[in-house]
C-alpha cells in the first residue's frame, strides 16, 4: 500500500516513567511504512518527555496544562494531511508488525473509520478492547458487578469477543491503541471535547457509526497494554473521572425527559460502586 504521507503516531503523556521509552522503542519493527511522532504533553514534569523525544526526533506538543485524553489527541492530529493516523497510550508497546497489520487491513474495508488491535496485558491476559455499546441495564450491572463476580453475564454481553481469528466489525475501539481513518475522524469533529479521559473512544464509536463508518478489531495485530499503572497510582482520582464520564455518556445517548429516571439510576449505581470499591481497595 503506498502511504505518500508518513503516518502520525500520537500519543498522550503524563509525567510518564520508563514506558515512553518502551514505547518509543517498540515503533522500530511495528511498521515498514513511514511515520512521524508527535507527544501531547499534558503534565507537569517534562524531564522524560524532552530526552525522549530528542533522542527519536519526535514533536512536542505542550499545552502547559491537563487537557485530558480527547483534546489532546485532537491538537495532535491538527494540521495533518496523511490519510491514516494512530493513536496511542504511552504504557503500550507494539509487537512487531502490529502497526503494518491494521494498515493493510484497510483495504478490505472502505468503510472503516478505526482499526483496532488485540491487546494483552503484561502477563498475557486478553483485554477486552473491541466492546459493544453499553446499554442501561448492561451497563449499569457490568459496572456493579465486574470486580465482585467477573464472569457476570452484563460483563460478558459488555466486553463482546475478542477472540484471535478474523477481522471483524465492532461497536467500538478502546483508544489505547487505535489506527484511525481522517476523513471519518473529521467528519465527526474528532473525539468529543466533553470528555476529560475514559468514554472518549465510546463515543467515538457511537458517532463514526452514525456516519455510516465501521469499528474495525483486528486480532492479528498485537499490542501490550499496562493498564495497572495510572490505576495503582491513583485509584481515587481514576475511579471519579471514568464514573464522571460515564455519566456524561448515558446522560447524552439517553438524553429524553422520560428517560430521567433511568439517568438516575445509572448515576446512583455507578457512585455506589466508587465507595465501594474505594473502601475496598482502602478499608483503612
Amino acid at each position: 500500500m503506498d502511504i505518500s504521507t508518513p503516518i502520525r503516531i500520537i500519543t498522550v503523556a503524563y509525567n510518564p516513567g520508563d514506558e515512553l521509552q518502551t514505547f518509543v522503542d517498540s515503533l522500530a519493527e511495528a511498521t515498514s511504512y513511514p511515520y512521524e511522532l508527535v507527544i501531547c504533553d499534558n503534565g507537569q514534569d517534562s524531564s522524560v518527555v524532552d530526552s525522549v523525544a530528542q533522542q527519536c526526533g519526535a514533536q512536542v506538543i505542550r499545552f502547559g496544562e491537563n487537557l485530558g485524553y480527547g483534546k489532546a489527541i485532537n491538537a495532535g492530529v491538527a494540521g495533518y494531511t496523511g490519510e491514516w493516523f494512530v493513536v496511542a497510550n504511552p504504557d503500550v508497546s507494539f509487537e512487531p508488525g502490529a502497526i503494518d497489520t491494521l494498515v493493510n487491513e484497510t483495504r478490505f474495508w472502505p468503510r472503516g473509520g478505526a482499526f483496532g488491535p488485540r491487546i494483552l496485558t503484561p502477563d498475557g491476559k486478553v483485554y477486552s478492547s473491541a466492546r459493544r455499546f453499553p446499554r442501561l441495564i448492561t451497563g449499569t450491572g457490568h459496572a456493579m458487578l465486574q470486580n465482585v463476580w467477573e464472569s457476570n453475564p452484563f460483563s460478558r454481553w459488555y466486553h463482546g469477543r475478542n477472540l484471535p481469528g478474523h477481522s471483524r466489525r465492532t461497536d467500538w475501539l478502546s483508544g489505547a491503541c487505535l489506527l484511525i481513518r481522517r476523513k471519518a475522524f473529521e467528519e465527526v469533529g474528532g473525539f468529543d471535547k466533553d470528555y476529560f479521559m475514559f468514554f472518549e473512544d465510546t463515543q467515538l464509536g457511537k458517532d463514526m457509526r452514525e456516519e455510516r463508518w465501521r469499528s474495525v478489531y483486528v486480532p492479528r495485530a498485537l499490542v501490550i497494554h499496562d493498564t495497572s499503572k495510572s490505576w495503582r497510582d491513583h485509584p481515587a482520582s481514576m475511579m471519579k473521572a471514568h464514573h464522571e464520564s460515564a455519566e456524561k455518556y448515558f446522560a447524552k445517548t439517553h438524553p429524553k425527559p422520560w428517560q430521567a429516571p433511568m439517568r438516575h439510576i445509572v448515576r446512583l449505581g455507578l457512585r455506589l460502586h466508587s465507595r465501594f470499591e474505594l473502601t475496598r481497595k482502602n478499608p483503612s
